[in-house]
């Protein structure tokens, strides 16, 4: 039987470029395990930070490396060549079933999917809407709300409201001061790795979170801080009946599970699973479920929770359909924890997304 050829696709235009780039790299080393390199065989995609992709041994000395391919920020500047951003490597159109690990904006907000889709290849992950529906956080909180998920308080604000004129910046102000509260999180609603958030405990930290924050996004959230919560975070696994993992428990000595403490080696402490009661790691995972189907999620998703353990309140946090891959994630850790080893999951993702495809 002919190998499945797996086309890798990482980097892109975003802000978790380099995140992506190390995520690809353990998915390439998960591939290269003699059961899957006997089933498959991988063909790196590189996008660079100006959108162009490149295939062959430049995209495969990227990931070797692990470093990304200078061309500036690539936020503002095109490609010299335009033509370059719609004429893909030339071996793509060999490739059998794709895995995309691109995360933030243009990588798991619906367009490289949308595209994907546009190819009629399989694809590793949730569809063109239920990446966009998990990635806007304003919209995933609508979504929530109807599917009767608890949340915390929040407001929604768009960057016209903070960069507009003075009066309407000091009603802002006032109106989350009078609704919310400090602390508060202020966060850009389309990006992920908890890049843009800020906590704000006065005044000030709140004029500029929301002024950094709108550097990043046409639309912002804030949301009311909780005291004495606990972070959570389920796996979930499949298409049309999916599964939960273990819960984990993450714990920092930072303000909040920043960029810095996600992505740096020792500073935040992953439990896995958690100790927490049965009854509530049993409530996570149906939840987890739940939000999974709310958003139409396929393949893989880690939803997050804040538990209140004075109350034993549950509050869903958010849905990421593209969850990171590195040493340090969750969620292949999650999944190792419930008996899946890392190898093991990359190939059930596969398989998912050719079930997905076929039907």
């Amino acid at each position: 039987m002919a190998k499945q050829r797996v086309g890798l696709l990482f980097g892109g235009r975003s802000g978790e470029h380099e995140v992506s780039i190390i995520s690809a790299g353990a998915i390439a080393k998960g591939l290269s395990a003699p059961a899957n390199a006997a089933k498959y065989e991988l063909h790196p995609f590189y996008i660079r930070k100006d959108g162009v992709w490149l295939g062959g041994d430049e995209a495969k000395t990227v990931l070797d490396s692990g470093k990304s391919i200078d061309v500036g920020d690539g936020k503002d500047n095109w490609a010299e060549d335009r033509a370059q951003l719609w004429n893909f490597p030339a071996s793509a159109a060999e490739v059998d079933v794709w895995f995309p690990i691109l995360h933030g904006p243009n990588g798991e907000d619906g367009t490289i999917q949308g595209l994907l889709q546009l190819m009629q290849v399989p694809f590793v992950g949730s569809s063109a809407l239920g990446s966009s529906a998990g990635m806007d956080k304003t919209i995933m909180r609508m979504i929530f709300t109807q599917a009767g998920l608890p949340q915390v308080k929040y407001l929604d604000v768009d960057r016209a409201e903070v960069w507009s004129d003075p009066c309407r910046f000091t009603s802002l102000i006032e109106k989350v001061e009078a609704e919310l509260g400090y602390p508060c999180f202020v966060k850009p609603a389309n990006l992920g790795s908890s890049v843009g958030i800020a906590k704000a405990k006065t005044q000030s930290d709140l004029e500029k979170a929301l002024d950094d924050a709108a550097g990043y996004d046409r639309r912002l959230m804030v949301e009311a801080g909780l005291n004495g919560m606990r972070e959570v975070e389920c796996a979930v696994l499949g298409n049309d009946f999916p599964k939960a993992s273990v819960v984990g428990e993450i714990t920092y000595d930072a303000e909040f599970y920043d960029y810095e403490t996600k992505y740096t080696d020792g500073l935040a402490q992953l439990i896995i699973p958690s100790k927490l009661p049965a009854d509530v790691v049993s409530r996570i995972q149906d939840m987890a479920v739940r939000a999974f189907k709310a958003v139409d999620a396929s393949g893989l998703s880690r939803v997050d929770f804040f538990y209140v353990e004075a109350t034993g309140e549950l509050f869903i946090n958010e849905i990421n359909t593209l969850p990171g891959f590195t040493a340090l994630s969750m969620y292949p850790q999650l999944w190792g924890a419930s008996g899946v080893p890392f190898e093991e999951l990359v190939d059930q993702l596969l398989g998912f997304a050719i079930e997905r495809h076929s039907k």
